[in-house]
Formats: structure tokens, C-alpha cells, sequence
């Protein structure tokens, strides 16, 4: 059986950390009354309808990751690419990011936080993304007392790797290419 940490199978490591963040949230003791306060759910976004764009629409994507990440269709086929190249994590993160921004309660705005960290930022998160450890320190110190700009720093440095690495592989890719015919 396991002895030590070291002689754990890696499978056996995800598990004991699963149950361990399972855990922990299970434990965790309300700050506050305001904890056991249900707030209205948000009006949920119905999603944009993911119309094909026109050759010359896609074409515009080559230069620009905003344009590309801001239509439902670009989105949808830039993380196929991604998840192709297992590195889908980035435009979830940037995608987690953008749902944050537009949070208005405070409590939801936490819980948001707080999950993000957990998935994205935190050291072997699930889907981890790379970024330095200076950005790393600043975001968690942000998350004290999270605001809409508490993903900031992270989600440019994010977006810059994906501008940097993945567009231009995303431009040369099948998938690209079939959206320009």
C-alpha cells in the first residue's frame, strides 16, 4: 500500500486532493450571518446564438484575439483547437474571467473567486493556467477582498500567451482554414 506521499501512485495524489478540497469546503465555517442570506439568483445570459461568421469576418480574427474570442462561433473553434493541444484551460480562464466581471452581488462575487482560484490559479489546480509567480501573489492578495479587478493582472497575462503561442498556431490550423474557405 502507500506508505509516503513519494511512493503514491499519481492517480492516488488527484484523489486525496480532491477529497481534501471536498473537505475543506465541507468545513468551512460562515464568516458572518450574511453567509446564510439566499440573494435573488442573477438573470442568467441566454448564449449568443453561434452563427457560422462569413470567410472575411474570420479572416479579421488572424489579427485580433479580442475579435476572435468575442464571437461565439471564433470562441467555440479556437477552444476545439485548444483542447486538441490540451491547453484549453487558458480561454476557459479568460471565459471564467469575463462571467466574474459581470457579477454584481458581492456574495456571488466570492463564491465566483473563490472557485476560480481553486481551478485555475491555486498551485496544481485541476486547470492550472501558467502564469508567473509574481502575478500568482498579486491575484490572491486581490482575492482578500475581491472586486470586478481581482482577475485582472492574471487574465492579460493569460490573454497575451494565448495572442503570443496560440493564435498563430490557431491561424495555421485546419480548423482556421476551414472557417476561411
Amino acid at each position: 500500500m502507500c506508505k509516503g506521499l513519494a511512493a503514491l501512485p499519481h492517480t492516488c495524489l488527484e484523489r486525496a486532493k480532491e477529497i481534501k478540497t471536498k473537505l475543506g469546503t465541507l468545513l468551512q465555517k460562515p464568516d458572518s450571518t450574511i453567509d446564510f442570506i439566499i440573494p435573488y439568483p442573477e438573470k442568467p445570459e441566454k448564449p449568443p446564438k453561434a452563427q457560422k461568421p462569413s470567410p472575411e469576418e474570420a479572416l479579421q480574427w488572424r489579427d485580433s484575439l479580442e475579435k476572435l474570442l468575442q464571437n461565439p462561433y471564433g470562441l467555440a473553434s479556437f477552444r476545439s483547437f485548444l483542447r486538441s493541444e490540451f491547453s484549453e484551460e487558458n480561454a476557459e480562464f479568460w471565459v471564467a474571467c469575463e462571467d466574474y466581471k459581470k457579477t454584481k452581488s458581492p456574495v456571488k462575487m466570492a463564491e465566483k473567486a473563490r472557485k476560480i482560484y481553486e481551478e485555475f490559479i491555486q498551485t496544481e489546480a485541476p486547470k492550472e493556467v501558467n502564469i508567473d509567480h509574481f502575478t500568482k501573489a498579486v491575484t490572491m492578495k486581490n482575492l482578500v477582498e475581491p472586486s470586478p479587478t481581482s482577475f485582472d493582472m492574471a487574465q492579460k497575462r493569460i490573454f497575451a500567451l494565448m495572442e503570443k503561442d496560440s493564435l498563430p498556431r490557431f491561424v495555421r490550423s485546419e480548423f482556421y482554414h476551414e472557417l476561411i474557405k
